[in-house]
């Protein structure tokens, strides 16, 4: 269970702050734990999507090998969270 959570943490981390690199521009207006939560939003909603187009039977990897594709969907769509809660809390930069 806490391997669980601390993987969800550590794979939102990296693809949130992959996400808001790849949104398009200056999203570094939003706080690092929402970030954070764009990322943890990312991997689940992206693994879910990509599962459901590509008829995964379980939430494993689709290959044998590392599955590139499910990452980027999860990229793709912390990016677009990135951008909506960008958005949402209205920070602007000084």
């Amino acid at each position: 269970m806490i391997g669980t959570i601390l993987t969800a943490l550590i794979a939102g981390t990296v693809i949130g702050i992959l996400g808001k690199f790849l949104a398009p521009g200056g999203r570094d207006n939003i706080p690092l734990w929402l970030t954070v939560l764009c990322g943890v939003g990312g991997v689940f909603i992206g693994s879910y999507v990509y599962a459901a187009i590509f008829d995964c039977t379980n939430m494993n990897n689709c290959t044998n090998g590392v599955d590139w594709w499910r990452h980027l969907w999860q990229i793709v769509v912390a990016a677009i969270l990135v951008v909506i809660a960008a958005g949402i809390t209205g920070r602007k930069r000084a």
